[in-house]
């Protein structure tokens, strides 16, 4: 394989999402780093086009691979930039020599705590998040605080003593109602503290108590009808919502660690590796494996563990898994991540090591596509328990309007393709009105009949487009009827119309499955398809219903003049506009007359 084949799969198989890619060279040499708000439009970029700058020219000629990150925002993937370009010191990159910091939000350790914006790190002074992307992010949670809380701006170093001996005194701010006066005030020291939590709360992103409580405020004030003040509490619950209180690629709270993912697809394993250092993201990694026997995952995870931290020259103490590997160095401190930072990096390493296994299931699928079928059935056919693989599928649908032109429908799939040879349409024959159930039996009953008596063979699953009452509609004309044992599943809508979930089963049980993966797409084409089919065969019967009736009125005109009208004119709005001479050119004088005057005098009344 060439390396321009090679970068082209690449190619094909990036995600459209945020994150950062990083170009190599042929020695394994990381050249550039850059951040994407979609990886797959921006990296193609690179080799779509021809570029006017000699230096980005010589940068795709010396790519020979592609690595990425995939991430959350385009801030995490502004920060996750930054500390990759400090790591690896690219060449084709401007290179950030002024050691730029980012600014942090401060809770000092002091009696009554002071919170602020700053760019230095003093360890031992405070509690300290961050660092953030952009300044605008800490100036908007500080406003916020603030705002919620009258906690104290000033730079007072404040005693127990000093407040007790009256040392202090309030300023313009607590006059103004900006703050509490915690300097005379001492009652306030408890509901100080609680502030202080409750903004601590806000900095780290958990703040859904404080949420819930500031909506309970904000509607009693409404019945109240003090609608300026509930005004002014929406406004910050606005604020409070959209802030996203930081990024989960740096965090000064955390030290070196390394973070893992992991994922399986029948004997395929994918472990991906988040390398952090002084709270930073710098390097990540993942890796595959093929399954030879019967190894548990606790196995394959401490496998994978001890194979990415030698490739990533890794030995950090701290590492944070999904569950417990079944061997643990005795130098390293395994957690399993349930809330916060830690929780946040070990969703980042599972989202990048599920992108992984999409890449590399789509490549895969590329050089055999037959083998994609085979792996969304056979998913399928474990998901409902079936004994066989559902390699032929057969799915109805009924149309009709208030009982009138009712026919059905019925798509064949085969290896999960539609099989549009074997599609089948039927009029409705022995049910008079609007009876859904009654044309669903009719109609199955007389598709595997027919079936059956020409041995044509019979279909893996049954699928009905609508829910319980279909099915079993089914179930009577193939089990009850027929004497046939086919498995049957219904494809059950919401109140949009929309596909939900799968039913399967006597009694029916919902089927619960990702509306994101392969199995679910496929049912929901299957049921558009059906849909389609069926709709197009009901105009199409309706509207030469109309028009047969139109003509029918007309004495004097038989079918086959209505045929050779019909097919010359191609409706009858047509004809009705055709001139005498036309039309006894087609049908012949006196019958030419009778349809001429017959729609002008339609056009006179």
């Amino acid at each position: 394989m060439s390396t321009r084949e090679y970068i082209e799969g690449i190619l094909s198989r990036l995600p459209e999402k945020p994150g950062v890619y990083q170009h190599i060279d042929k020695d394994g040499t990381v050249i550039y780093v850059g951040k994407a708000k979609n990886l797959k439009r921006r990296v193609s970029s690179y080799f779509q086009k021809d570029h006017d700058s000699t230096k980005t020219r010589q940068l795709v000629a010396h790519i020979a691979d592609i690595r990425y990150v995939v991430v959350d925002s385009e801030q995490d993937a502004f920060l996750l930039e930054n500390n990759l370009i400090k790591q690896y010191q690219p060449r084709y990159n401007i290179l950030l020599k002024d050691g730029k910091t980012y600014p942090s939000i401060c809770i000092t350790r002091e009696p009554y705590p002071r919170i602020f914006k700053t760019r230095n790190i003093v360890r031992g002074a405070g509690e300290y998040y961050g660092p953030y992307s952009f300044s605008y992010i800490v100036d908007m949670v500080l406003e916020l605080i603030h705002k919620l809380y009258p906690i104290r701006t000033c730079n007072l170093q404040l005693t127990e003593a000093g407040i007790t001996e009256g040392r202090y005194k309030v300023c313009l701010k607590y006059h103004l109602g900006n703050c509490c006066g915690i300097c005379e005030n001492r009652p306030e020291a408890a509901m100080y503290k609680q502030w202080i939590e409750e903004a601590r709360k806000i900095i780290r992103g958990d703040a859904h108590e404080i949420s819930k409580s500031l909506q309970e405020e904000m509607h009693r004030l409404a019945e109240e009808m003090r609608y300026e003040e509930a005004q002014r509490i929406k406004e910050k619950l606005d604020l409070l919502e959209q802030f996203n209180s930081k990024t989960i690629i740096t965090n000064t709270h955390t030290g070196d660690m390394d973070v893992f993912g992991y994922e399986e697809q029948e004997q395929n394993v994918y472990i991906a590796m988040l390398h952090v250092h002084r709270g930073s993201i710098v390097q990540g990694q993942t890796i595959e494996y093929k399954k030879q026997l019967e190894e548990s995952k606790e196995e394959v995870l401490a496998m994978g563990m001890k194979e990415l931290r030698e490739r990533l020259g890794s030995t950090t103490k701290e590492v944070v898994v999904p569950f417990i590997p079944d061997v643990i160095d005795e130098t390293m401190q395994v957690h399993i991540a349930l809330s916060g930072d830690k929780k946040r990096l070990l969703d980042l390493a599972m989202q990048n090591v599920n992108q992984y296994k999409a890449d590399r299931l789509k490549q895969a699928d590329k050089l055999n596509p037959e083998q994609r079928a085979t792996r969304i059935l056979g998913e399928l056919q474990r998901m409902l328990g079936m004994e066989r693989m559902p390699m032929w599928i057969d799915s109805f649908d009924n149309s009709n309007i208030q009982g009138t032109s009712a026919v059905a429908g019925c798509v064949v799939f085969k290896h999960g393709k539609p099989s549009k040879s074997d599609y089948k349409r039927f009029e409705i024959k022995t049910v008079v009105g609007a009876d859904d159930y009654a044309s669903m039996r009719e109609v199955v009953y007389r598709r595997y009949k027919r079936l059956v008596d020409e041995d044509g063979g019979l279909p893996d699953l049954i699928i009905a487009d609508g829910g319980i009452g279909q099915m079993h509609a089914i179930r009577e004309a193939v089990e009850e009827q027929l004497g046939l044992h086919i498995p049957i599943a219904g494809l059950k809508k919401d109140s949009h119309h929309r596909t939900q979930t799968l039913l399967f089963g006597e009694p029916a049980q919902e089927v619960s499955m990702p509306v994101t993966s392969e199995v679910f797409r496929l049912l929901v084409s299957i049921q558009d398809e059906v849909h389609r089919f069926a709709i197009s065969y009901h105009k199409k019967k309706r509207s030469k219903h109309q028009i047969s009736s139109q003509l029918n009125e007309i004495q004097g005109v038989g079918e086959k003049t209505k045929e050779l009208l019909l097919k010359h004119y191609g409706s009858v709005r047509a004809i009705s506009s055709a001139e005498l001479a036309e039309l006894q050119e087609l049908i012949g004088n006196s019958r030419g007359i009778v349809v001429y005057e017959y729609f002008r005098g339609k056009i006179s009344r």
